[in-house]
């Protein structure tokens, strides 16, 4: 799909489908809208008249334009009240406008979609990530043959937007990490499991031209690293800890860390996932693993004056006659000593040697991100992750690049005597604590494995999957938290 930004008048254009943004309570056909209609042989009109609308977010409406119009139809899409639009109002608006292209099979569509806040080329790349993510389609796992097609629609012009090569280009580089960690997310474990998710490292290393470094079982052994290997004793395949630098070149502005929770699978252990607990979507449970290497990928594209590592200690969860029991004590690589009380919370366990290991590196701030517990998904929902952090003015700048991107954080509380839950009689702690504050909990667990460092814990259980269609996110994996990360970093 070629995307370009032209200057050519929304009247002027010729193409299969033109799609139009208007404002609520501002859809009266006047000035060019009038002249376009007039292009349009009365269409808009007709359209705004038949289905009554009203330009609230979410609406649209389209129809075949009647006779011999170089443009063969018309969308209008609902934007919502003018002074309430936003980067991601347009992101959903270009979505909007793809999902109609497709659904009515157009091979070209003429996207006009006002500017936000006069800022044109932030406008320019919200607009190109609404198209290119929504364009998307993972067909890897079909059979048939209209689920292998090409899609229909092959060309995009923004109009109005000329000059914003750069900005089109930064919008297809920021995608193409969120696709790789969509489809990172949405592979059944049989086809990503700890030696495949190396090996995709290693390709986004190669092609990015970013050192790697990937720990072999022996190498976390002579590291200390008991609490990973701990949750990896039980598979047949081996652990893999994975750490990949982008250096930029002269000297960084600041120095960073990702650090994404890598469990390929996760049946629980000898706690065993049962009922409720969706064992079958545990394929998701590298979910910040995914967003980790997908932020890899797209800084490797952007190149930014930052050096950044990407960390992530990856294997499974599985059970064997190997496996961790409940009341074993394992030994993280600062020395913590931490009783099992539940093998399903296996999480925070590889985190915690990686944790270590990030702040070894020296770096200025750390954010980690896992799909940690179910009682984020019950306190949030799924769409918005739970952020807790160290450190207020780190905290503020990462929820400013998640709005920036259109991603929900919610700040949550880093409530300290709640630890109190997790102290156990045998050991410095328990992997555990009460069923109340159970997302906090596992925070303040994490918070044992980080001195000084400021650092952000995200919990992004709920939205790194979407059961639906839904804006730019297609059905499966949403790659969460990648367009975030790199608003981060690049901020």
């Amino acid at each position: 799909m070629e995307l370009r930004g032209l200057e050519t008048p929304r009247h002027e254009w010729t193409g299969d489908c033109l799609a139009v943004g208007l404002f609520e309570y501002a859809v009266e056909v006047t000035g060019d809208l009038a002249t376009l209609d007039t292009q349009l042989a009365g269409t808009i009109q007709e359209l705004i008249s038949e289905f009554e609308f009203q330009g609230k977010v979410g609406s649209s409406a389209v129809a075949r334009v009647g006779g011999s119009n170089p443009i063969r139809k018309v969308a209008l899409i609902g934007l919502g009240k003018a002074d309430a639009l936003t980067l991601e109002g347009l992101r959903r608006g270009s979505a909007a406008a793809v999902r109609i292209a497709k659904r009515e099979k157009c091979k070209t569509l003429g996207l006009s979609l006002p500017l936000w806040q006069t800022d044109v080329a932030q406008s320019a790349q919200a607009i190109a990530e609404g198209v290119e993510l929504t364009i998307h389609h993972d067909s890897r796992f079909k059979s048939g043959d209209d689920d292998k097609k090409e899609a229909v629609l092959t060309q995009v012009d923004l109009l109005g937007f000329a000059d914003e090569a750069e900005a089109l280009t930064r919008a297809r580089q920021i995608a193409l990490g969120v696709v790789l960690a969509r489809e990172l997310v949405s592979a059944p474990a049989n086809v990503v499991d700890p030696v495949t998710l190396a090996e995709a490292a290693e390709a986004i290393a190669r092609e990015g031209g970013l050192e790697i470094s990937i720990l072999e079982r022996e190498d976390c052994e002579k590291l200390g690293m008991g609490s990973f290997l701990g949750v990896a004793q039980a598979s047949d395949l081996p652990p893999k800890f994975i750490h990949m630098t982008y250096r930029p070149q002269g000297t960084p502005r600041k120095k960073l860390a990702i650090v994404g929770k890598g469990l390929t699978f996760d049946s629980g252990g000898l706690n065993l996932k049962v009922g409720a607990s969706s064992i079958e979507m545990m394929k998701t449970d590298m979910g910040g693993a995914a967003a980790t290497f997908g932020a890899a990928k797209a800084i490797s594209l952007l190149k930014p004056d930052v050096e950044v590592h990407f960390i992530s200690a990856v294997t499974e969860n599985m059970i064997s006659g190997h496996a961790m029991r409940p009341g074993d004590i394992l030994t993280a690589s600062n020395g913590k000593t931490i009783e099992i009380n539940n093998t399903d919370a296996e999480g925070r366990l590889t985190l915690a040697d990686a944790l270590v290991y990030a702040e070894k590196l020296e770096v200025d701030a750390i954010v980690d991100l896992a799909t940690l517990t179910g009682a984020c998904v019950v306190a949030l929902g799924d769409e918005i992750a739970g952020l807790w952090s160290t450190d207020d003015a780190l905290a503020q700048q990462f929820l400013d690049a998640a709005t920036r991107s259109g991603e929900q954080f919610w700040r949550m509380p880093l409530e300290e005597k709640y630890f109190d839950g997790l102290k156990s009689v045998v050991a410095d702690m328990k992997n555990t604590g009460p069923r109340a504050g159970g997302a906090i909990t596992a925070t303040l667990f994490l918070k044992q494995f980080v001195k000084a460092t400021p650092w952000i814990h995200l919990d992004v259980a709920g939205p790194v999957w979407s059961d639906k269609d839904s804006g730019y996110n297609n059905a499966g994996g949403t790659g969460f938290a990648v367009r975030s990360l790199v608003n981060w970093v690049v901020s």
